[in-house]
């Protein structure tokens, strides 16, 4: 097999699991009044402040999709934005006290059904991580 026929069907791996992964997501939100698209944009923040183009391009979405979404956090206090040293009209976003707690609910909640589809694998840590580098180091080539 050749390195593009495998690139294409990780690829396609890849968008499969992240469906798979967003249904599972939906449900688990909804438990705690959020959605699966709100959920995402809080777990890209949750390491600390982004603008929302950097966000985006961080869950592979259009900005104004991902705009829509804080938009909504802010509403909902899980979100705020905060001045830019680099950029005055592009705001970091930054999740509240309120939206920590949110998301560190969420984690929690989905947890055992992480872990336990991570155990029906039969994969480890180490074999994630080195999933994880091919993916960053593909991801990495494409930006160029």
């Amino acid at each position: 097999m050749h390195e593009v026929e495998a690139y294409r069907l990780l690829i396609a791996d890849v968008y499969e699991l992240a469906g798979l992964s967003r249904r599972t997501s939906e449900e688990l939100a909804r438990s705690l009044g959020q959605t699966a698209a709100r959920w995402h944009v809080l777990s890209v923040l949750s390491d600390g402040p982004r603008t929302v183009p950097s966000a985006a391009r961080r869950l592979g979405l259009a900005p104004q999709s991902v705009q829509r979404v804080v938009g909504d956090l802010v509403d909902a206090g899980l979100l705020e934005a905060v001045d830019n040293p680099d950029h005055a009209r592009s705001p970091l976003m930054r999740l509240t006290v309120r939206g920590r707690a949110v998301v560190d609910e969420l984690f929690a909640r989905s947890q055992d059904d992480r872990a336990g589809a991570v155990a029906r694998a039969g994969i480890t840590a180490d074999e994630l991580l080195a999933a994880r580098e091919v993916v960053r180091k593909l991801a990495a080539a494409l930006r160029g």
